[in-house]
């Protein structure tokens, strides 16, 4: 080959390269931009989802209405964004799914933030503590989670309360996953411990505490002193939608300043549980 055809081939070699290059610049470039916030601000309104039969953080009251202190707290945050809220019920099994195929921008319902969950959902700074707690009949023998060996065990399915028991080796190995039944609402739950087909629950501590009052139902169940360890509720949003949760977390903080978050929290805790 003469030193003629060697350039030909080498200055061609060159501008592919430099064609492929540009065009993973711009790939490259196309996956960094992240519109999640100019998208909400341009359609007015963010998509929440939730499981609306969650009590107190949101859940559908008989005239159909969703209610909740995280939907008082998200419709503030919206304010501050100068946005509103769409409110979405979802199946709490397919939350991610949901999330990642964008049916909902957010899952904001008493969400814990767990690091296996960070694989999938880009958390907002926490908000809230809560932990699982053991609830069983008034009057049963059980009185630890050491009494809980070998006993029928009701939780909400794919939720932090099954983490939790699991997450407590000895406790979970005690019972035996045979033992264990899965329900898609904690309603269910506390029906099953109420008509004796579960000798006990772990259920999320301010959902249990909360209902039981509201349906008179104190003296029904007795709310174990030994529960497993302290949780933090986050807002729940798409990987990659860092912008979005900016503005979330920038306006949660104004909400937690301003006293607002802890007057939401009065209106249904009775008391103030912000972090």
């Amino acid at each position: 080959m003469n030193i003629k055809k060697i350039l030909t081939v080498a200055l061609a070699g060159a501008i592919s390269i430099s064609m492929l290059a540009g065009c993973g610049a711009e790939k490259t470039q196309e996956v960094k931009e992240d519109n999640s916030l100019t998208k909400v601000q341009e359609q007015g309104y963010f998509t929440l989802g939730l499981d609306a039969d969650f009590a107190p953080m949101g859940f559908t009251e008989d005239d159909g209405t969703i209610v909740g202190f995280d939907i008082d707290l998200a419709n503030a945050v919206a304010e501050k964004m100068g946005v509103k809220v769409e409110v979405k019920p979802i199946d709490w099994d397919s939350k991610a799914m949901e999330l990642s195929t964008g049916k909902i921008d957010v899952i904001w319902n008493g969400f814990s933030i767990t690091d296996e969950r960070r694989q999938e959902v880009l958390f907002s700074n926490p908000y809230l503590s809560t932990k699982q707690s053991v609830i069983v009949k008034a009057g049963s023998d059980i009185k630890t989670k050491a009494d809980l060996a070998g006993k029928k065990i009701a939780l909400q399915d794919s939720s932090t309360s099954e983490d939790a028991l699991k997450g407590d080796a000895a406790t979970y190995e005690s019972i035996g996953d045979e033992n264990i039944s899965r329900f898609k609402e904690n309603s269910q739950v506390l029906m099953e411990v109420e008509s004796g087909r579960a000798d006990a629950a772990v259920i999320d501590e301010i959902f249990v505490r909360y209902y039981l009052q509201k349906e008179n139902m104190l003296d029904k169940f007795v709310v174990l002193e030994e529960g497993f360890d302290e949780e933090d509720y986050g807002v729940g949003g798409r990987l990659g939608d860092y912008a979005l949760m900016e503005a979330i977390n920038k306006a949660l903080d104004e909400c937690k300043a301003e006293g607002i978050t802890s007057e939401i929290s009065m209106k249904w805790f009775g008391e103030d549980l912000i972090k």
